[in-house]
């Protein structure tokens, strides 16, 4: 890779971190859902930073950005748009919505209803929207980062197994380290050293980076690493369903993104385990209760299916 490419990548990691305190990991798995032109989704309990992290990406990867508030009442027009009637030039015309931006954060996700939230799946699965007939395209590079509140809590739907899938990533922020937190509380509003955060990319940059990504290599050794592993979670009775074949592309994605960050030009079985938590779990269910939920199976899988056969 080269060395230019690589600091730039750590750049923007450090430049985030500004803001986002002792969150490098997740800091590097949100930049690794860009790279493999994925979209992200942040699962936690309001008030650890998820919102934070968002605006502080938007504004160093330097895309035009739009934040939707999802709640209750908001309709699929609100995202999509809508054609309102000009009586000056006697014809109807669009007025796109907010999701016609490169950067769109989804806040709360989980807030609206099922009918509002598929409004996502086109947009999401084919970077392009259909509208009254017709198709329309989405700006490039398109990142859909989603916040959501645990399942537990009140006023929530949660999202189904189709819109879950459209979701490369899943992450958890978590509370802040003693450390960290204390340098949140002693620095003040977040707010503040947001609007000083410097772009260090833009989209032609982005998406030069994402066609470096593609071009890392995947040897045969770790492909078959990877087929073992979606194999497994197929036959094995503790699982409900096996992941897809689309699962096992996106694995493949995010290592080939996670090797491109650690400065290499090929995937290491390493790689492989480091992102298959983020990548799979939400994909993942278990087949009768008290077998676990995600994060289990995860270190099932990992457990039982070796590197080297």
């Amino acid at each position: 890779m080269p060395s230019d490419q690589l600091a730039v990548l750590a750049a923007v990691s450090d430049e985030i971190g500004r803001v986002v305190l002792g969150k490098d990991r997740q800091v590097q798995q949100a930049l690794c859902c860009l790279l493999a032109r994925g979209h992200l989704l942040i699962e936690d309990v309001p008030g650890v930073g998820k919102t934070t992290l968002s605006q502080a990406f938007a504004r160093v990867t330097g895309l035009d950005y739009q934040r939707m508030q999802f709640t209750s009442d908001l309709l699929p027009a609100d995202i999509l748009g809508v054609s309102v009637f000009d009586r000056n030039s006697n014809a109807f015309h669009f007025h796109p919505g907010p999701i016609f931006t490169q950067f769109l954060l989804v806040d709360e996700i989980n807030r609206a209803s099922p009918k509002t939230q598929s409004a996502l799946l086109e947009a999401m699965a084919e970077q392009q929207v259909s509208i009254e007939g017709e198709t329309r395209p989405l700006p490039q590079p398109y990142f859909v980062m989603a916040t959501q509140n645990p399942w537990f809590q009140s006023g929530t739907f949660p999202l189904p197994e189709s819109q879950l899938d459209r979701f490369l990533m899943r992450i958890s922020l978590g509370y802040p380290d003693e450390r960290s937190e204390r340098r949140l509380l002693a620095g003040g509003d977040p707010r503040a050293v947001l609007s000083q955060l410097r772009a260090l990319l833009n989209a032609e940059k982005i998406i030069a980076l994402q066609n470096a990504v593609d071009a890392i290599e995947v040897r045969d050794s770790v492909l078959s690493y990877v087929q073992r592993l979606i194999g497994f979670t197929r036959q094995d009775s503790h699982y409900a369903f096996g992941l897809s074949t689309r699962a096992a592309l996106a694995l493949i994605q995010c290592a080939k993104a996670w090797a491109m960050l650690q400065g290499r030009d090929y995937v290491l079985p390493d790689d492989i385990q480091l992102v298959l938590e983020p990548v799979a779990a939400h994909r993942l269910k278990a087949a009768a209760d008290g077998q676990g939920d995600g994060p289990d199976l995860i270190k099932r899988l990992l457990s039982q299916v070796p590197v080297v056969v």
